[in-house]
């Protein structure tokens, strides 16, 4: 057996387990943690296979990454019990792989600035081409995260949120960067969303050009019984860019929105 994804935890109470983007790590939630473990949730981020000290998976896949989340879901939760999950990015993706692979594992899902499908062509596949075309030039990551950053937020973004964002994304390593979003350019899951009951939220960016708000409203509508919301002033970084509105709209959900039973 693996060894588990490398995460961090801070208080007491139901499991809610934050998957980062593609530049993240386990600190791109920093703001979340806090805030949650604070009032009552156990809050838990962790660093995807390959980033951090989380071992890689191989081959470097969706299917691959969602069987490390189902291992450290199982590892947190009680025997039968359930964990929110709130994914941003590429972690929205492995978010929506675990909830139509281990339904029975979410009790609620949050899908922020992500989409169910990247297609040849798109704006998440020029995205990640652009971002492949400057680690082929030269894989340095901090010149990478000083250019990227200010492209993907929008004009409302909390100055200290876009610094962490910076911070996170240079510390990423470009082999494992590189395979990410190779691997996030083949992802499709538009034709399984009907099949998510977990009740969900998908939270967009306003001014997100990666995940604009229209292709979240798309996956809502899908989603049977979903709610999507748009950030005003966000770009692809929500919960970074406008962590207060962000914590808000989560804090409800998380309180309010009833869990899918169980069969």
């Amino acid at each position: 057996m693996p060894p588990l994804p490398t995460f961090t935890t801070l208080g007491h109470g139901p499991v809610v387990l934050m998957l980062h983007g593609s530049g993240g790590g386990f600190r791109s939630f920093a703001p979340q943690v806090e805030t949650l473990a604070s009032l009552g949730f156990r809050a838990v981020a962790w660093d995807m296979p390959g980033y951090g000290h989380s071992a890689p998976v191989e081959p470097y896949g969706f299917k691959g990454l969602a069987e490390r989340c189902v291992a450290l879901i199982e590892a947190l939760a009680p025997p039968g019990g359930q964990v929110a999950l709130v994914g941003q990015g590429m972690g929205g993706m492995v978010a929506q792989e675990v909830a139509l692979r281990r339904p029975d594992l979410v009790r609620q899902l949050v899908l922020a600035a992500t989409a169910a499908a990247v297609a040849e062509g798109d704006a998440y596949d020029r995205h990640a081409a652009r971002c492949l075309n400057w680690l082929q030039a030269g894989p340095d990551l901090e010149a990478i995260a000083q250019t990227l950053l200010p492209r993907l937020v929008g004009p409302g973004a909390l100055p200290e949120g876009v610094r962490l964002a910076t911070f996170c994304q240079a510390r990423v390593h470009a082999a494992t960067w590189r395979r990410a979003l190779a691997a996030l350019r083949g992802f499709d899951r538009r034709a399984a969303l009907g099949h998510i009951h977990a009740p969900t939220l998908l939270v967009a960016g306003a001014h997100d050009r990666v995940t604009p708000p229209a292709t979240l409203r798309v996956m809502a509508d899908a989603i049977g019984g979903s709610r999507c919301v748009a950030l005003h002033g966000a770009g692809h970084l929500p919960h970074l860019e406008q962590p207060e509105d962000f914590d808000a709209l989560l804090l409800d959900f998380l309180r309010h929105a009833q869990p899918a039973p169980l069969h």
